[in-house]
C-alpha cells in the first residue's frame, strides 16, 4: 500500500486533471449534439461516453502503476502481432459501417493498432545501434504492415496518422536521419503531386481528359471527393461540400462566448448533419455553443496534456520511455490538429475523432491507456527529491 501511494504521488496530476476535464467536456457536448437525434439510443450516447470513461479510468490507473519497462519487455511484440491479426480478421469477418469494414464485433482494431505500433516501434528502436539503413527498413516494415491493412478497410485517416507517430519515434531515436529527411521530402512531394493532379483534373473541361488524369491518382472515389472539396470549397456547397460549409458557419457564428449549451442553431435546425455532429465534427458544435472562449479552454486543456507529457519525455533517462511518450504525444497532437483544421477547411476532411471529446468507445479507452503509460514513465523515471530517490537515475 505504501508503494502504491508513493506511485500516486509521483503521477503528473495536471495531466490527469486535464484529461478528465476534456472527457467531461466530451460528455457535455455529446449530450448537446445528441439532443436532436431521433432515437433514445442515440440521444443517450453521452451516457455511453461517460461509462466508457469510467472503465477507461480503471485502465488508465492500471497502466500508470504498471512498470512500463515490463509492459514493453513482455507485451510490445505480442500486442503488435495481435493487433495485426485483428486487422486481418476485420477484413474477413468485420462489420460494414459507413462504407468501410472497420468494426470487429464491438470495437475497432485500427484504434488499438495505433498504440500497438507506437509501443513496438519504441521497444525496437531504443536498442543500441539502431541508427543504420537496416533499422530504417525495419521502421518501414513496422509502419507499412498495419498501414496497408488499415488502408484496405478503407481508413485513410488512421493510416496517415500512424506515419507521423512512427516518424517522430524514428527521428527521436536518430534512425538514419538522412534517409528520414529524404523520405519526408518524397512524401511531401507525392502529396503535392496528388493535390496538383486533382486540381488539374477539376479545371479540365474535357471529361475524357479528366478521367485520364484521375487514373493516375491512387485514391478511392470518396477520397478524391474530399480533396475536391478541400481545393474548391465553393464549387458544391449543397453537395459534397455541404458538411464542411455548415461546420464553418457553426464555428464562425459562435462568436466570443457562444450561443449557449444546446442552443446551436446549425445543430438544432439540422444544417450540421446529426450523423457527424457527435464524432468527426463535434468541434463545430463546441465552437458554436461555447464560442472562442470555449475553444481556448479546450486548447488550454490539451496543452495541459502535451506540455507535461513533453516534460516527462525530456526528463526520462530511459530511451524506451522517452520514445513511447513522444509517439503517444504525436498521436494526440495529430488527431487534435487534423480534427480542428478539417472543421475550418484547412486540411481535407478525414474521419479522425477529436481526442477525449468525440463519441467513440475504442478510441477513448486506447487514449486513456496510452496516457496511463505516459504516467508510468513519469512514476518510474521522474525526477525526485534527493531524500526520495527510488528510481533509476541517468548516468
Amino acid at each position: 500500500m505504501k508503494e502504491f501511494l508513493s506511485k500516486l504521488r509521483r503521477m503528473d496530476w495536471i495531466l490527469s486533471a486535464c484529461m478528465m476535464a476534456l472527457i467531461v467536456m466530451g460528455v457535455v457536448f455529446i449530450n448537446s449534439a445528441g439532443s436532436v437525434r431521433p432515437t433514445d439510443a442515440l440521444r443517450s450516447l453521452w451516457r455511453v461516453h461517460a461509462s466508457t470513461a469510467l472503465f477507461g479510468l480503471a485502465v488508465y490507473m492500471a497502466f500508470a502503476v504498471l512498470d512500463y519497462r515490463k509492459l514493453l519487455d513482455l507485451g510490445a511484440l505480442p500486442v503488435f502481432a495481435l493487433s495485426c491479426a485483428m486487422l486481418v480478421l476485420v477484413l474477413v469477418v468485420g462489420t460494414d459501417r459507413f462504407g468501410g469494414r472497420r468494426w470487429l464485433w464491438f470495437f475497432q482494431p485500427s484504434e488499438i493498432a495505433k498504440l500497438a505500433v507506437i509501443l513496438f516501434a519504441a521497444h525496437v528502436f531504443a536498442a543500441p545501434g539502431r541508427n543504420d539503413f537496416r533499422s530504417f527498413l525495419a521502421g518501414a516494415a513496422i509502419l507499412g504492415g498495419p498501414a496497408v491493412l488499415v488502408l484496405a478497410e478503407p481508413d485513410l485517416g488512421t493510416a496517415l496518422v500512424l506515419v507521423p507517430s512512427v516518424l517522430a519515434i524514428l527521428l527521436a531515436a536518430r534512425v538514419w536521419l538522412k534517409g528520414l529527411v529524404t523520405l519526408l521530402a518524397v512524401g511531401l512531394l507525392a502529396a503535392g503531386l496528388v493535390l496538383w493532379a486533382v486540381d488539374r483534373a477539376e479545371r479540365e473541361p474535357d471529361p475524357d481528359a479528366r478521367a485520364k488524369i484521375y487514373r493516375f491518382v491512387p485514391l478511392r472515389e470518396h477520397q478524391i471527393k474530399r480533396l475536391r472539396v478541400f481545393l474548391f470549397p465553393e464549387s458544391d456547397r449543397t453537395g459534397d461540400g455541404y458538411t464542411l460549409r455548415q461546420a464553418q458557419i457553426a464555428v464562425g457564428s459562435g462568436g466570443i462566448w457562444g450561443k449557449g449549451l444546446k442552443k446551436g442553431s446549425q445543430k438544432l435546425l439540422g444544417y450540421l448533419p446529426s450523423t457527424v455532429s457527435m464524432n468527426d465534427f463535434i468541434f463545430a458544435v463546441l465552437a458554436e455553443e461555447s464560442g472562442f472562449m470555449g475553444v481556448l479552454l479546450m486548447l488550454a486543456l490539451f496543452m495541459g496534456i502535451l506540455g507535461p507529457g513533453l516534460r516527462i519525455a525530456i526528463r526520462c533517462p530511459d530511451d524506451r520511455g522517452r520514445l513511447v511518450v513522444i509517439g503517444i504525444l504525436t498521436l494526440i497532437f495529430c488527431h487534435l490538429y487534423v480534427n480542428v483544421a478539417m472543421s475550418l477547411g484547412l486540411v481535407p476532411i478525414t474521419g479522425l475523432p477529436l481526442p477525449f471529446i468525440s463519441a467513440g468507445r475504442t478510441f477513448l479507452i486506447v487514449l486513456m491507456a496510452a496516457l496511463g503509460i505516459v504516467q508510468s514513465v513519469a512514476i518510474h523515471h521522474a525526477e525526485l527529491p534527493d531524500d526520495d530517490r527510488d528510481v533509476e537515475q541517468p548516468t
